[in-house]
Order: structure tokens, then C-alpha cells, then sequence
């Protein structure tokens, strides 16, 4: 069975949920390695940033797995 959430009485899948949180995660991790220089070190920034929130995807839904159980 797919998980849900309850958002102000809608239902989306908790992966929607966890999408979104990642994003936020994804935006203030991007502004971080812009203001320490890290971007001076990538070859292609777009895939850099699509590569980081799968990673941290993937972390939240690991990290809810391991919780959940």
C-alpha cells in the first residue's frame, strides 16, 4: 500500500512530501557551497544540483524506512 499525507485535508503520496522537503534541503545546500566556493570545483552545475537531491531524497526516504520500522 502507498503511504499518504494529510495536507490541509488533501492526500498526496508521502513521496511528494519527501520530494519537497529535499528540495528545501537541496536549496539552502546550494546556497551554502555557492557562498563557500564549492561550484568553482564542478564540472556541470545543473547535473551537480539534479545528483544532489536525488542523494538527499534518498537519504529522507531511507531515514523514514529506518524509522518506521
Amino acid at each position: 500500500m502507498i503511504a499518504t499525507v494529510d495536507v490541509f485535508g488533501l492526500e498526496v503520496t508521502a513521496l511528494l512530501a519527501w520530494l519537497l522537503l529535499s528540495l528545501l534541503l537541496a536549496a539552502g545546500l546550494r546556497r551554502l557551497l555557492e557562498r563557500a566556493g564549492a561550484y568553482r570545483y564542478v564540472w556541470h552545475r545543473p547535473l551537480f544540483d539534479l545528483a544532489l537531491l536525488v542523494v538527499l531524497l534518498g537519504g529522507i526516504v531511507a531515514l523514514v524506512r529506518i524509522w518506521s520500522s
